[in-house]
């Protein structure tokens, strides 16, 4: 491939922000964890977003079989950690992802979306899993207010 057309479809992947691990809490004695990441919105400057998800632990992926994939759960809270500078957002209805990770070996991922309501000059972030066959309806959403912002 050449590297003209290599940037060309590098710059058709989305830009997405890394998740940092900020906490994990032990729920019980089998290895079973909450996981607390942080992820910065690389699109809004001042903007970052917490997740928790549930974390099997081996004795729980031993015990029901299913070894290759975790729960769908997860919360988000997102805060002005700053300044905020609105960057070049996508401000369709679908919005854009900001964040993805893997919760199976393939067919799921917890994703992390933000949309821009103008009307209320507020940026909506949206955790949910995305499936292959069955979509999940396990979600959570949290708000950004922009007053005086870009």
């Amino acid at each position: 491939m050449t590297l003209p057309r290599l940037a060309a479809l590098l710059a058709c992947v989305p830009l997405m922000s890394q998740a940092e691990q900020v906490g994990e809490v032990g729920v019980d004695w089998t290895g079973n964890d909450i996981i607390i990441e942080a992820v910065a919105d690389p699109k809004v400057e001042g903007v970052t977003c917490h997740i928790a998800y549930f974390d099997r632990g081996l004795i729980d992926r031993l015990s029901k079989g299913n070894w290759f994939e975790d729960p769908s759960n997860a919360s988000i809270a997102c805060r002005q950690t700053g300044p905020i500078t609105v960057g070049d957002i996508d401000r369709s209805e679908d919005g854009e992802d900001v964040f993805s990770a893997s919760r199976s070996i393939v067919l799921k991922s917890l994703r992390v979306k933000r949309i821009f309501d103008e009307a209320n000059q507020t940026l909506i972030y949206l955790v949910h899993a995305s499936e292959l066959v069955d979509g999940s309806a396990k979600l959570a959403v949290s708000t950004v207010p922009l007053y005086g912002s870009d």
